[in-house]
């Protein structure tokens, strides 16, 4: 085991140090590719995305899948160190990607390695996946196809190795009021701009009824608005758009619609992809992780999750309030934790099952 972590972190500095932005994660995808043939493995790769199956895979099996994401967002201009310089002080490894998600990236992929030429009573995989930071649908989405049916998932991000067992979904709307040109100097009943106020004060108001119990109600932002061009011109359009944050209570469709019922404005959903999803908190993997001392929330942030179809759970090392943060760190001791509390789960799912 203790080579096990070894080997962990030798990885992940060597991915910190391999730049790896959304669609151009090709060499990062290469490091995990050998290093999962140097422990006597067989990868697949499509694109960017690698995964691998376990020794004496059984198709009368159901299938776990062990899935985090190798590329990164560009480092901020916040950062005082050099983002691609993986330095070690005390606990703490340094690197843009360590803890989003290169810390969950490779404990899992140890924890796969460690349990993969077990006996158990479902197979395993393992998806390094590509484009998740801009939900790129040459990640996670152009690869499910190609993988054994999955049953189940574990979705490594940084969560203090606590399971969210529920995450929101986006939906992001295009708004368009359309009023009519005019002299500003002369009356004008069609302004655009006062057209999409009333859309706007609607959408800053309205509360949808349901709530979740681990995510709360619909949340709703208008982050972009754009009009006009001169000061003495009434503009014939207004365009604004919606972040909207579902929880599993409400599907995107059915927010889309009342939104649309409730303003005046045209609107396009950007896609209807990125779903809500949720865990039963009854679901046996939610139940052997609260016996292991395994706190249970909702995330707000967006994962693959949103892509998959199957019932998974989010769980990995580190702290999501580092996420996309300057001068972004991990601690070592949480790789550490999280190998063995992935192998803990995992095992402890995998008696329960037998049990059951």
């Amino acid at each position: 085991m203790k080579e096990l972590k070894k080997k962990a972190v030798e990885l992940l500095a060597a991915l910190i140090e391999t730049p790896s932005f959304s669609k151009h994660e090709e060499k990062t995808a290469e490091l995990i590719e050998t290093f999962i043939r140097s422990f006597g493995h067989f990868p697949s790769r499509e694109g960017n995305n690698i995964w691998v199956v376990n020794k004496g895979f059984n198709p009368n099996k159901k299938t776990l899948l062990l899935n985090s994401h190798h590329d990164t967002v560009k480092p901020n201009l916040g950062y005082t160190r050099d983002p691609f310089k993986c330095s070690i002080e005390g606990d703490k490894i340094f690197g843009l990607g360590s803890n989003d998600a290169g810390a969950s990236l490779v404990s899992l992929l140890c924890t796969f390695h460690h349990l993969s030429e077990k006996e158990m009573p479902f197979n395993l995989v393992f998806l390094a996946s590509a484009e998740e930071e801009i939900s790129g649908k040459n990640g996670v989405e152009m690869v499910l196809k190609r993988l054994p049916e999955i049953h189940l998932g574990i979705i490594g991000e940084p969560t203090e190795m606590n399971l969210a067992i529920a995450e929101k979904g986006l939906l992001v709307i295009d708004a368009v009021a359309i009023g009519k040109a005019g002299h500003a100097a002369h009356p004008n009943l069609e302004n655009s701009i006062y057209m999409a106020m009333r859309d706007i004060h609607w959408i800053s108001k309205y509360e949808f009824p349901i709530a979740s119990p681990f995510l709360g109600k619909v949340h709703m932002t208008v982050s972009q608005i754009s009009a006009g061009e001169k000061h003495n011109q009434v503009p014939a359009e207004t365009l604004f758009t919606i972040d909207v944050r579902i929880p599993e209570s409400y599907t995107l469709e059915q927010v889309f619609q009342t939104i649309d019922e409730h303003t005046e404005s045209n609107l396009q959903a950007r896609s209807f992809r990125l779903k809500p999803s949720s865990l039963n908190p009854e679901h046996e993997l939610v139940k052997a992780g609260q016996a292991l001392g395994m706190e249970v929330f909702g995330s707000p942030t967006l994962s693959d999750q949103a892509l998959m179809p199957f019932p998974t759970v989010k769980l990995g090392p580190g702290n999501s309030e580092r996420s996309h943060a300057a001068d972004e760190y991990v601690h070592l001791s949480e790789i550490e934790e999280g190998i063995e509390k992935y192998i803990r789960l995992i095992e402890k799912y995998a008696t329960d099952e037998i049990v059951g």
